[in-house]
């Protein structure tokens, strides 16, 4: 999804919750990843395997000039002949220690071998950010979540969307979570004229 239409998304998701979570989820992520430096391991369930949000945030990576946000898709099933960036298995997690972030994006819950690593993980002293459906384990695990589903007027691909374009972004918005529109004009423009990225 491009500036635009992210833009268009928040104006038209303006007056719910949504606009202002993800953009403190992905303050989070960035603070995460930025000043720590290790790496993002980006995580699914063996049903779900976030592969936009791995592309999103890679264009944002490119685009905003910050190589810490450029994901390590991590998979449940990889198989041989898979080129370099997508043959990271679960083993990286566990691996995972003090400087790095691992995100995990689980709209159901995961399986029990998925959160072991990711519990082991967190007490060798990595980061933990979930998007998630509402899990108390999942939610247990993360130093910051951000639950969608139920009733919610979005789903998880619209708030991915929200969420790596907030990543992306230079600086935060004024106090109140309210930028001018001149400052949205601005950054749009800056976003719009920059050549693309190489893709995922």
């Amino acid at each position: 999804m491009d500036a635009v239409r992210v833009a268009l998304l928040r104006d038209v998701l303006a007056g719910t919750r949504w606009p202002q979570d993800a953009r403190r989820f992905a303050l989070a992520l960035r603070t995460s990843v930025v000043p720590r430096g290790g790496g993002l391991l980006l995580a699914g369930t063996e049903a779900y395997e976030p592969w936009h949000l791995a592309a999103h945030l890679s264009d944002e990576s490119a685009w905003s000039g910050l190589p810490e946000l450029a994901p390590t898709l991590v998979r449940h099933r990889v198989a041989a002949g898979d080129p370099a960036h997508l043959a990271v298995g679960l083993g990286r997690i566990a691996a995972a220690g003090r400087g790095e972030t691992v995100l995990l994006v689980a709209p159901e819950r995961p399986g029990e071998g998925l959160l072991e690593r990711v519990h082991d993980a967190r007490r060798a002293g990595a980061r933990v950010l979930t998007l998630d459906g509402g899990d108390p384990e999942v939610g247990g695990l993360a130093h910051e979540s951000l639950v969608v589903g139920g009733d919610d007027e979005v789903d998880l691909d619209i708030v991915q969307h929200l969420v790596s374009a907030a990543a992306g972004e230079n600086g935060r918005p004024p106090a109140g979570g309210r930028r001018t529109f001149r400052d949205r004009l601005s950054g749009l423009a800056d976003r719009l004229t920059q050549p693309p990225p190489a893709r995922w």
